[in-house]
Parts: C-alpha cells; structure tokens; sequence
C-alpha cells in the first residue's frame, strides 16, 4: 500500500493537515486530491476539533500540478478533463466553505492549485522564503477552477495581473494583495501559527461558521437577498446558545463555555 499524500495529526483541539510528498514538492495528484477532500469533509463535521493548519512536508508548501499526472492528461478526452476538474473543484468547494478556522502555514513555494489552496485559508502565515504564482499560462493552460477561490481573495486587479502574467511573487506582495496575512522567518513560523490557532480558542465555534458564511452571502448575493441573509444571521446569533451563552459571559464578566480556561 502505497504512503498517504496527506497525512492527519491532532493536537487537543487542533488538527494538522500536511501535504506529504516532499520529493515531488506536495504538487498535486489524483490520490492527494480525494485524500485532501475526504480530510476536509471528515474534520468540518468532528466536534472535537476547533482549529486546522495546512502546511506541505519539506520544503514547498505546494508546487501545483504533479508533472506525471499533467503527463497523462495529455490524452485525455474532453470528457475526462471535465471528470477531473470536477474533482479538483470539490476540493475547492470543501477547503473554501471549510466552517471552521483554516490557518495556512505556507512553508515554501505555493504554485497554482497550491497557491488556490493559501487563497481558502482563513489566516495565511509565509514563511520569509515563501515564493507564488499562477504560472499557468506559461503551460498553455489557466487558473480555471481556483479562480473561483482567488479572485474572491484578492480582488479583480491583482488576479489579472498575476493570471496573465504567470508571475512569481514575494511573501510581500502576497501580503500587500491579501493572500496571505502575516510574514515571518522559518524559525519563527511554528510560534507564529500556534499562537493565531490558540487565539482561534476564544471564538464560538458556531459564529465562526456563521461568519465565514455570511462573507460569502455579501459577496455572492444580490443585494436584497444578502440584506436578509444578515438580518436573520444576526436574530438567529442572539438567540442562539452561543449568543445567550457569550453575552451572559461577558456582563457576568467570566469565560465563555467555549473559550480558553
């Protein structure tokens, strides 16, 4: 049986999702696809886990699509392409809807689908050495199914800048655009990311969820319909437990129920 692309670690209430195959830079494959998806699917409906860190083995964080896999699909049929993309999207689907905090802690290099992945992530923290791009016009190809991710992201201007340009970008200007939120040295990267998943422990878990959701609401929505999407999200948070719960914390001047001891 061959090694899992991915491999799954817990700490308490945090999970650690690492992209394991180093010797071919953690880029993309069928396996590590499906692997990736399930993960994602199984961790958003465990109650015990709060917080999840994706990061990549070695030394890249994720170098795109895998060179054999990118091989093969030179004769696929139309059909099979659209089966593939398919997959690749629900990926897509399950990292940006993911309903708990996501933290990225982008080790090196982030190509492509790899740079998609940075663009799901809550909070992204790159290493200094951390390199992106969307190189995949170089390859006669486009960034079709991360659009979806990134652009929401990073906005129009920086996406067409850097889809037509295939350029490779620095932590720097990964911050300036939004794609990633903070910058440190490799040595300080672990610290770094421990302390934004610990401060993830003072925030319900239901109004997380709720939070992510209603970003997508006044993005994707017409207006009329996110206008009432809120209205609702806001009644439905004050009377719910955690809006009951956190409130009466709050006045009686004590931890929440969910919060750190």
């Amino acid at each position: 049986m061959s090694d899992p692309a991915v491999t799954l670690a817990h700490d308490g209430p945090f999970a650690i999702l690492t992209l394991a195959r180093p010797e071919r830079h953690n880029a993309f494959d069928a396996a590590m696809i499906a692997e990736l998806t399930e993960h994602f699917h199984q961790l958003a409906a465990d109650d015990r886990v709060r917080v999840v860190i994706l990061t990549g083995a070695g030394q890249s964080f994720c170098a795109g699509a895998d060179l054999n896999w990118m091989r093969e699909s030179l004769a696929w049929t139309h059909e099979q392409n659209i089966a593939d993309a398919e997959r690749l999207a629900e990926l897509f689907d399950a990292a940006w809807s993911f309903p708990k905090p996501l933290i990225g802690r982008i080790n090196g290099v982030a190509v492509g689908g790899g740079a998609g992945l940075v663009a799901c992530c809550d909070l992204a923290v790159a290493a200094e050495g951390a390199r992106f791009s969307f190189a995949e016009v170089k390859l006669g190809l486009v960034p079709a199914v991360i659009a979806q991710v990134v652009v929401p992201k990073i906005g129009v201007s920086h996406a067409r800048a850097l889809f037509v340009s295939g350029e490779r970008i620095t932590p720097e200007r990964a911050f300036e655009i939004g794609l990633v939120h903070a910058i440190t040295s490799s040595d300080d990267l672990d610290a770094t990311v421990s302390t934004l998943a610990r401060r993830m422990l003072d925030c319900a878990p239901g109004a997380v969820a709720a939070s992510k959701q209603i970003v997508d609401a006044v993005w994707t929505m017409e207006r009329a319909a996110a206008r009432r999407f809120v209205i609702d999200a806001i009644a439905n948070a004050r009377t719910g437990p955690e809006g009951q719960e956190g409130l009466r914390a709050f006045l009686e001047k004590r931890k929440p129920a969910w919060g750190r001891g």
